[in-house]
């Protein structure tokens, strides 16, 4: 069914003289509706890359093939997969292929066969897999990477040149088993491609993961969805950040449409979504009483290279003598301020701990207490317990954990990024 999007702007449109600051938070919903046609008709296309070195041995390996043959077995008639099993070199043991019951006794058979042995240069995945996406460039295109280690120093050349090559190709979301990977390695590679990260505690749980993923990506029907802003002559772009369900800094992504109009990627959009975005712009400063258009945020999709525009919103400014309206700040404004403050609070925290620099690991990760709290993100807050001690949750008065499990401390790290809506007012 085609679908719908709106979007809303929130913001304090009201400055006082002198401001040049103007930020707006804009919201984008997409129901089913009859204003966007979907582009499954140029199908779904779903890739694994799955890890298979040395170190994947024993439980992780059964549970990954598993995971994967539940997986193909998922997967619906008219959707189409492949499959990657990388180490020092990747194979495609599947390339392009529609899920037809056929298709799907072939690749399980192949999924059987893999062993663990060699060692990790991502590099070479992402290379095979793009390969494979590059077949299917107007389907929606969707791949899960799982690794249970660390990917080799040497590759860090060969990594950033693929993942260039890869952006605005594919999406891809990462996981990572057990607790021998690096989170800033894969938190790399899924932000460049749109994705998202998470920890895989143990192997048993590989299977759920997957199938959430196919679940989220067998959803996704309106491919190649940009944000595009445009602002007035002599405006400045300060930042564009995705601000829920995740924060993702948009702003050195920006490509050029024309004068004063640029376009960051949003990847796919599927049903009964929604998203927020914050928007900092600096304009040239008005006198008491001028209104500005600031800026003309809209979403524009491209099917078979005819772009459409989706949907539009405008962001105001308005210059005032009324401290009580220019003081005003917006509560969504205010409170992704706030989440943004607190993922980095989290990250500054841990990194203090991993360096055993207590009095700042102690002090940052309370003030995360303070905001989750004040935010009401119970997600993160219950994440923070299992690193520190909370003594007042209102205050942030917390005692570092002496022991914390490794497991704890790196899912605290990969989700410090997830936002929680801004909450109703009481009535």
């Amino acid at each position: 069914m085609p679908n719908q999007f709106k979007a809303e702007v929130f913001q304090n449109q009201y400055l006082p003289q002198g401001a040049r600051e103007v930020h707006a938070i804009m919201t984008v919903t997409v129901q089913a509706g009859d204003s966007v046609a979907a582009t499954s008709n140029n199908g779904r296309l779903f890739g694994i890359i799955c890890d298979t070195s040395g170190s994947m041995g024993g439980k992780k390996i059964h549970a990954a093939r598993d995971a994967m043959v539940k997986v193909v077995n998922l997967l619906p008639d008219d959707a189409y997969f492949f499959i990657v099993t990388g180490a020092s070199k990747a194979s495609v043991i599947c390339p392009v292929s529609k899920a037809t019951p056929d298709k799907k006794t072939w690749a399980i058979a192949a999924i059987k066969e893999i062993y663990a042995s060699g060692g990790t240069l991502m590099s070479t995945w992402l290379n095979e897999a793009l390969e494979q996406f590059n077949k299917m460039p107007n389907a929606v295109r969707q791949a899960l990477l799982l690794t249970d280690g660390q990917n080799d120093d040497s590759d860090e050349f060969k990594l950033n040149k693929i993942l260039q090559a890869c952006e605005g190709v594919f999406q891809c979301d990462c996981r990572g088993v057990g607790t021998d990977w690096r989170v800033a390695q894969l938190q790399k590679i899924a932000n460049k491609l749109l994705g998202t990260t998470d920890i895989i505690p143990n192997a048993e749980m590989i299977e759920a993961d997957f199938r959430a993923i196919l679940d989220k990506a067998m959803n996704k029907d309106v491919s190649d969805v940009a944000m595009r802003l445009w602002t007035p002559q002599g405006a400045k772009i300060l930042f564009c950040k995705q601000v829920s369900p995740d924060i993702v800094d948009l702003t050195h992504r920006a490509k050029i449409v024309k004068t004063q109009v640029v376009d960051y990627p949003t990847g796919a959009w599927g049903k009964q979504e929604s998203r927020d975005y914050h928007f900092c712009i600096e304009v040239n400063p008005g006198n008491v009483g001028d209104e500005m258009l600031a800026g003309r945020a809209s979403l524009v999709y491209t099917n078979k290279g005819v772009e459409t525009k989706i949907v539009e919103a405008r962001i105001l400014a308005t210059w005032t003598d009324d401290d009580a309206k220019s003081t005003k700040i917006d509560r969504r404004v205010a409170h992704y301020t706030g989440q943004a403050e607190l993922a980095q609070s989290i990250q500054e925290g841990l990194e203090a701990r991993a360096k055993g620099n207590i009095e700042i690991a102690t002090a940052k990760l309370g003030k995360a207490v303070k905001l989750a709290h004040e935010s009401g993100n119970e997600a993160t807050a219950k994440l923070l317990k299992t690193v520190v001690d909370i003594e007042d949750a209102p205050t942030g008065t917390v005692r570092l954990k002496k022991a914390v499990a490794k497991e704890d401390e790196m899912a605290l790290e990969t989700r410090s990024t997830k936002t929680t809506r801004i909450q109703k007012p009481q009535s």
